[in-house]
């Protein structure tokens, strides 16, 4: 059996790494997000209206339905909860995969 280490879940689930650099991104923005609404006691529907967008959008954003949410809109909304979202660029890990052991 062989073990791959990831640096992320979302290097191990989706099948590039620019998928999986715009899902780990977008999971940040979201995570925020929903800090931010959690820690400001606003309801969806005020957030709603502060964001310009619908209460079941927001209700979405809540319950992390990652699928239905463009890095655009997330850093938007981000923007306007006035978090100040930047992108950081780094060196990637290198994965350290483990071949199989030998049968003996």
């Amino acid at each position: 059996m062989s073990e791959q280490r990831f640096a992320s879940v979302w290097d191990a689930i989706e099948d590039t790494p620019q998928q999986a650099a715009s899902m780990r991104v977008r999971s940040e923005l979201m995570m925020a997000l929903q800090k931010w609404l959690k820690n400001k006691g606003l309801t969806q529907a005020t957030a709603a209206g502060l964001f310009g967008v619908t209460q079941p959008r927001v209700s979405d954003l809540v319950r992390g339905r990652i699928n239905l949410f463009s890095l655009d809109t997330l850093i938007d909304m981000a923007a306007t909860a006035g978090l100040a979202p930047s992108v950081t660029i780094k060196k990637p890990k290198v994965k350290k995969i483990v071949p199989e052991e030998a049968h003996v």
